[in-house]
C-alpha cells in the first residue's frame, strides 16, 4: 500500500454522504425520541416506577445513543477526512444540528432520572441494576449541578452557535490556511499538518522556519483567538456559578471521577519533579551541540540520530510485534484494524490536524486518523492509537454503552502502554547506541510533553480563569503572558524562546470545546498512572497482563481510584505519582548511561 493510498473505508457504517440509510436512521431516531417523551417524560418520579423499570430505561436509552452516536461518528470523521468538501460539512453540520435538537428534547430523561436515583439510593444495593451501579453513583455525585429542563435546554441551544462555532473556527482556520516554511532553504507553501510535521526535522533552520510560520500566521490573527478564549472562558465561569461547581475544574473532576485532592497531589508532584525533565533538556543540548536549547530544539532529532524513515509496511510490522509479544487480544485488533482499512494515515490538504482513535460501539471496532509521514513519531502516535482501538475492542465486547463512556484519565491508558511496548521491542532491536540514543530520546520527549508541558497547559487554564474572577480582560497580551508565566514553570531557563511562541495557545484546540474545561490534566494522569503500572508488568512479567486486561474491560463501570487497587496503588497518595516519575528517570538515566 503506498502512502497516498492510507486512507479509512467508512462504508462499513454508511455507504457515503448519499447513503439513504443515513435519512432513515434520522427519521427512525426522530420517532424513537418522541416514543420515549410519550413514555417516560413526567412518568419516572411516580410511585409506581420501579427499579426494574429504571433498568429498561437504561437500556432502551444505550441502544438509542449508540445509534445517534453511530451516525454523528460517521458524519464527524468524514468531515474529519476532508474539511474542504463541501458534502461532508453539509453532513456535519445536518447531524450536529439534529443531535442538539434531539438531545435538547430528551435532556428531561437526565434530570428525571437523576432526581429518581437522589431520592431512591436503596437502588444502589438493587441487583438488577449491579450493571450500572458505578452508573448510578456518579449520577448521585452529579446531582446537586443540575439545572431546569428550560435551563439545559437553552445551554444546548446557545453552546450549538456558539462556544461549537468558535471551536469549528478554529479547527478551520488551521486546516485551511497555507504557511511558508523554509525547508532545507528552499521556500515551500505548506499546510498546517505538512508544516506541523517539519516540527522534529532534523534542520535546525528548518524547525526554526516551520516553528516561525505556525505561530507567526496565528499570531497575526491574535484577536480573532484571545476573543474566542474571553468568550468561552467568560461564559464557563457564568454556567459554573449557574451549577454551583466549586471551580471551574470542578465539572471535569466529575467527568473524569476523581476528586480535586488527587489531582493536586498530581500536580505537587509534577512541580516537584520538573528537575528531572530539566536535566533531560540539558543533556539534550549537550547531544545537540548547544549551549542551551531553543525552543525549535525541545522536541528535535539527536544530530546522530539514525536518518530512518519507515514506510507503511515496516510500521504494522513493529507494531504487531510489539503488541504481539505482549498479549494476543492486542495483536489481533491492530492486525484488524489495518486489514479492514480502518486507519486514515495519508498527508493532504483539508485534512483536520492531529490524530484521534474514535471508538464505533455498534461495530465493535474503531477508526483511527493520523499523519503518517515515515517519522519514528509517526509510529509512536499510530502505536498510540492503536491502544485506543484496544481498548475499545475489549470494552465493546464486555460492558453495556454507558459503561464504555471511561474517563480521559482512563482514556489513554491502552495508548500508552503501547507506547511503551513499542519501546522495548526497538530498544531489543537497535544495532548501535545512536538507534537508543534516538529511541529514548523520542521517549523522553513525548512524555515530557504529555507530563510536563501539559501540566503547563493546566496552570495554563488555571491563570485565565483567575484573571476572570480578578477583573482583566482576555486580550491577546495577557493571555501570552499567562501562557509564558506557566511554560515558564516548567522549563525555567533550560530553552530560549522566541516571540513567535508567546501564541502557542492559539493552536491548542481543548481551550475551544464546550461543555468541558480542563480537558489537559487526564493526560497528566494518564502517563504517570501507566509509568507507574509499568514498573509492575516489568516486575510481574506475565501475572501482570490480566490485570491490565480487567482495566481495559471495565471502562467505567470501576472508579479509577478502583483501578489502581487492581494494581494494588493507591491514587490519592503522593507516593503514586513519585512512584510514576521514577520510570520517566529511569529513561533519563538510561540515556545517561549511553551518551556517558
Amino acid at each position: 500500500m503506498t502512502q497516498e493510498e492510507i486512507a479509512w473505508d467508512l462504508s462499513e457504517i454508511y455507504k457515503g454522504t448519499t447513503d439513504p440509510k443515513i435519512e432513515e436512521t434520522i427519521v427512525d431516531l426522530e420517532k424513537r425520541s418522541e416514543d420515549m417523551i410519550q413514555k417516560y417524560k413526567g412518568k419516572i418520579n411516580v410511585s409506581d416506577f420501579s427499579h426494574e423499570d429504571l433498568h429498561k430505561l437504561f437500556q432502551l436509552q444505550e441502544k438509542f445513543f449508540s445509534d445517534l452516536a453511530e451516525l454523528n461518528q460517521f458524519a464527524r470523521l468524514s468531515f474529519a477526512g476532508n474539511m474542504t468538501n463541501a458534502e461532508f460539512r453539509a453532513l456535519q453540520n445536518k447531524t450536529e444540528e439534529f443531535s442538539t435538537k434531539i438531545r435538547k428534547k430528551l435532556a428531561f430523561l437526565e434530570l428525571e432520572i437523576s432526581k429518581y436515583v437522589y431520592e431512591n439510593q436503596d437502588i444502589l444495593q438493587d441487583s438488577i441494576l449491579a450493571d450500572y451501579k458505578h452508573t448510578i453513583e456518579r449520577i448521585l455525585r452529579a446531582h446537586p449541578h443540575k439545572l431546569t429542563e428550560l435551563e439545559e435546554q437553552i445551554i444546548l441551544e446557545k453552546d450549538q452557535h456558539g462556544i461549537v462555532a468558535w471551536q469549528q473556527l478554529q479547527a478551520k482556520w488551521l486546516n485551511t490556511r497555507k504557511f511558508d516554511v523554509e525547508v532545507e532553504g528552499e521556500l515551500k507553501s505548506l499546510s498546517y499538518g505538512e508544516a506541523n510535521g517539519l516540527l522534529g526535522h532534523p534542520d535546525k533552520a528548518t524547525r526554526k522556519s516551520a516553528n516561525k510560520a505556525i505561530y507567526g500566521l496565528l499570531g497575526r490573527d491574535q484577536e480573532l483567538f484571545s476573543s474566542a478564549m474571553q468568550s468561552i472562558c467568560g461564559d464557563w465561569v457564568k454556567i459554573s456559578e449557574r451549577r454551583k461547581y466549586d471551580s471551574p475544574m470542578h465539572q471535569s473532576l466529575l467527568a473524569n471521577d476523581v476528586d480535586q485532592q488527587t489531582i493536586d497531589n498530581l500536580m505537587i508532584a509534577i512541580e516537584e519533579h520538573v528537575g528531572i525533565y530539566q536535566r533531560y533538556l540539558k543533556l539534550k543540548a549537550k547531544q545537540l551541540d548547544l549551549p542551551k536549547l531553543g525552543c525549535e530544539d525541545v522536541v528535535a532529532p539527536l544530530l546522530d540520530s539514525p536518518d530512518i524513515k519507515y514506510n507503511w509496511e515496516q510500521a504494522q510490522e513493529i507494531i504487531l510485534g510489539a503488541y504481539g509479544k505482549f498479549d494476543e487480544s492486542f495483536y489481533s485488533t491492530a492486525k484488524d484494524m489495518f486489514e479492514r482499512n480502518h486507519i486514515d494515515a495519508s498527508p493532504r490538504f483539508g485534512k483536520r490536524n492531529g490524530a484521534f482513535c474514535s471508538t464505533w460501539y455498534n461495530g465493535k471496532t474503531s477508526y483511527i486518523l493520523q499523519t503518517f509521514t515515515g517519522a519514528l513519531s509517526n509510529i509512536y502516535t499510530l502505536a498510540h492509537e492503536l491502544g485506543h482501538a484496544v481498548h475499545g475492542y475489549l470494552v465493546t465486547r464486555e460492558q453495556t454503552f454507558s459503561n464504555t463512556r471511561y474517563p480521559m484519565v482512563i482514556a489513554e491508558v491502552a495508548s500508552i502502554f503501547g507506547e511503551l511496548l513499542v519501546t522495548d521491542l526497538l530498544l531489543e532491536k537497535a544495532e548501535t547506541n545512536e538507534e537508543k540514543k534516538a529511541i529514548l530520546s523520542r521517549v523522553l520527549d513525548g512524555a515530557g510533553m504529555a507530563t510536563f508541558q501539559v501540566s503547563a497547559r493546566v496552570w495554563f487554564e488555571q491563570g485565565m480563569y483567575d484573571a476572570i474572577k480578578a477583573g482583566k480582560l482576555l486580550d491577546g497580551k495577557t493571555i501570552s503572558e499567562l501562557w509564558t508565566t506557566s511554560r515558564d514553570r516548567i522549563y525555567g531557563d533550560t530553552v530560549e524562546w522566541f516571540e513567535e511562541m508567546d501564541w502557542e495557545w492559539t493552536m491548542k484546540s481543548h481551550y475551544y470545546m464546550s461543555n468541558f474545561r480542563f480537558y489537559n490534566y487526564p493526560y497528566v494522569f494518564a502517563q504517570m498512572f501507566v509509568y507507574a503500572m509499568y514498573q509492575l508488568y516489568l516486575d510481574e512479567g506475565e501475572s501482570f497482563i490480566p490485570k491490565l486486561k480487567e482495566i481495559l474491560k471495565s471502562g467505567s463501570s470501576k472508579s479509577p481510584k478502583e483501578f489502581g487497587e487492581i494494581m494494588g496503588l493507591d491514587i490519592t497518595k503522593p507516593d503514586f505519582w513519585k512512584l510514576g516519575m521514577k520510570q520517566y528517570e529511569r529513561f533519563v538515566d538510561e540515556l545517561e548511561k549511553i551518551v556517558g
